[in-house]
């Protein structure tokens, strides 16, 4: 018989954890282990001590604002710790992408004057046979664990955007294929910003840099990336490009991107319409709402929804299925996989309530089904205006300004 989790044991952390939850452990456990001082000093290196909570994060599971509270009150969080301000920055993404929309996938500025970029991703990188350490490492750690630190994501966008001269978008959309993590405003403003067309200027990098942050296996030095950033930002702003052949040696395995989760998450009911009692009022649960409705009316259902249009575009990982369906269907009472608009005849004269989402079709899809639609949890506001860079948006609407 499994022994119970002692991180479940501590009411500190049980005030973050919803009851149907108290067997996510993992989570428990990293959030007790975070050490904002330790953040603060070690997160620039890929073996520093990030909090590994990005996942539940991204959805739903626990929102950011109590993540914040909870790490005050037990970790001493302040506004002017670090911690504080990469939780602000996945706040600003979002308020990007509520002001603009569907635009967080097309350019936001014009980017490099001149350069033309491809629209297929190299083989040696996908199949991790570059020849240089920290992309070809960065991609067999992508493909196992579904997790990469941010400098490792910085450095595989800025070679794939600025020295193999592929679009933006094109690894965006891939990297977020794999990324247990996956969210579309992070990601895709994160490639924007490496790509100069949400910043002012291409994110590079080189040798020493992958040296001061990175373990020995990752290293570079005598490689194309053993130059200085004046030499590698001229190259982002000209035609040229690191070639990347293929190295000898078996290619990794590419896993599949799926539009529909593998057929072992999948049970026998989930493809068919819901039949449900007269007058019921019905939650909507989706992916990035991973977490118990805080108010359950007498005699409601708890519906999730897995809406394939959505995933034909964005297609995900096993692995990420394997992350989402299971705590998804934990807390519902049914659910539905396929085209969610289906649902339109059996909800229609219902009561109907969700949490809105910025998530393509899925946004639509709440909008035609719900006669309620709720505000997901905000740590910082989302003004009506679009804020024009991070540093505007933490003056103005960071914890300090609402003290002022």
């Amino acid at each position: 018989m499994e022994q119970a989790s002692p991180w479940l044991e501590m009411p500190e952390v049980a005030e973050v954890l919803p009851d149907a939850w108290r067997d996510e452990s993992l989570f428990a456990a990293r959030l007790r282990a975070i050490d904002v001082a330790s953040y603060a000093r070690t997160r620039n290196h890929l073996d520093g001590a990030v909090t590994g909570l990005s996942p539940w994060i991204a959805h739903g599971f626990s929102p950011v604002a109590q993540v914040v509270a909870w790490l005050a009150r037990y970790r001493g969080l302040r506004a002017r710790h670090k911690l504080a301000y990469e939780f602000a920055w996945r706040e600003y993404f979002h308020h990007v992408w509520a002001r603009l929309g569907e635009g967080i996938l097309a350019d936001i500025r014009p980017g490099l004057d001149g350069v033309r970029y491809g629209r297929e991703l190299p083989a040696a990188v996908v199949q991790a046979r570059t020849g240089l350490p920290p992309v070809d490492q960065a991609v067999r750690t992508l493909y196992r664990s579904g997790y990469l630190h941010n400098h490792a994501r910085m450095w595989l966008a800025s070679f794939l955007i600025h020295y193999a001269k592929v679009h933006w978008r094109v690894g965006a959309d891939w990297m977020y294929s794999y990324l247990l993590d996956g969210d579309l405003a992070s990601n895709h403003l994160s490639w924007q910003w490496v790509a100069a067309t949400f910043s002012r200027k291409p994110y590079v990098f080189n040798a020493e840099n992958v040296a001061r942050f990175a373990p020995a296996d990752w290293q570079c030095a005598g490689s194309a990336l053993d130059a200085d950033y004046a030499t590698l930002e001229a190259l982002a702003r000209s035609s040229g490009r690191i070639l990347c052949g293929c190295r000898r040696g078996d290619p990794v395995p590419v896993p599949p991107a799926l539009a529909c989760p593998p057929p072992a998450l999948l049970e026998g009911g989930d493809g068919l319409l819901p039949s449900l009692a007269p007058g019921r009022t019905v939650l909507l649960l989706h992916p990035w709402h991973l977490r118990p409705p805080p108010r359950r009316p007498d005699g409601a259902i708890v519906l999730g929804v897995v809406h394939l249009p959505f995933h034909r575009r964005f297609a995900w990982s096993s692995q990420r299925w394997h992350f989402v369906l299971p705590r998804l269907r934990k807390v519902c009472d049914r659910l539905f996989v396929g085209d969610a608009s289906m649902l339109a005849a059996p909800l229609a004269g219902r009561r109907v309530v969700a949490e809105r989402t910025m998530y393509p079709e899925y946004r639509e899809l709440l909008c035609s089904l719900a006669t309620e639609t709720r505000e997901p949890p905000h740590w910082l506001p989302d003004p009506p205006s679009l804020s024009p860079s991070f540093s505007h948006y933490w003056r103005r609407y960071g914890p300090e300004a609402r003290k002022r």
